[in-house]
């Protein structure tokens, strides 16, 4: 396991505050900072035309409505879809956002970030590289060190062979007995996690072996309570102010 300078926060917003405002926009953003997270969660995949873009999903339909896949649709196309509808009418005109915007909008509110690196099918490496590249010119000096996550280890390994200064967590829905040499073969310094699915041995197994974890995405305040007992290091959550309340007391 590579050591790499991380200060990793008790709680994470998840896709910016998502149980508040549309998830991977700027107006989730900043109902993160709102709310009182210290960092924010969100996914970054590639437009058509290589634009890093803050998104989730393959398609573009859950979020904006536009029956499209984001890896067949331009920046151009994509920037003027609506992601906000869904929330209300205080988000209608939300926009998809670049990566480079959000990094820009992260700067203003002082907010760290672990950027997922999502990519979609075949573009592993390609959007791993678009995400260390914009991080090397792009993240401001003032903030923290962006801890980088991925499910695809071809992601992780690109970005550790492009830019290894940028900490990496592998990240597991459900954690197998091969974890630890996944997590070896990218240098990663974390453990992101499903925390419904994560047991108590398996908790005592990644902290005895010297890896930060991170489960997502909880809600719940007394699990994240009882995952913090467990050794858990960082919740990740749809409404941080709830869930700060719950593990500050």
């Amino acid at each position: 396991m590579m050591t790499l300078s991380l200060n990793l926060p008790r709680l994470i917003g998840h896709r910016g505050a998502a149980a508040y405002a549309p998830e991977n926009t700027l107006a989730s953003l900043h109902e993160a900072r709102r709310r009182g997270a210290p960092w924010v969660e969100f996914d970054v995949k590639l437009s058509r035309d290589d634009v890093p873009i803050l998104m989730h999903d393959a398609s573009l339909k859950r979020t904006t409505g536009s029956d499209r896949l984001v890896a067949e649709t331009s920046w151009a196309d994509i920037q003027v879809l609506d992601a906000g509808s869904w929330k209300g009418a205080a988000f209608v005109g939300e926009a998809v956002p670049s990566f480079a915007a959000a990094i820009d909008c992260l700067g203003g509110l002082g907010l760290g970030a672990n950027v997922e690196i999502k990519p979609c099918p075949g573009r592993e490496a390609q959007t791993a590289l678009a995400v260390v590249e914009m991080l090397q010119h792009r993240w401001p000096a003032s903030l923290p060190t962006p801890l980088l996550s991925s499910f695809k280890d071809e992601a992780l390994a690109a970005a550790r062979a492009a830019a290894p200064s940028f900490p990496r967590a592998i990240l597991i829905d459900e954690l197998a007995d091969d974890w630890r040499q996944r997590a070896e073969a990218v240098d990663a310094v974390g453990v992101n996690t499903n925390g419904g699915k994560l047991t108590a041995a398996r908790a005592a197994e990644i902290k005895a072996a010297g890896y930060l974890l991170s489960v997502y995405t909880i809600n719940d305040p007394a699990v994240a309570v009882a995952l913090l007992a467990l050794g858990v290091d960082c919740i990740i959550t749809d409404a941080p102010d709830v869930t700060a309340k719950a593990i500050a007391s």
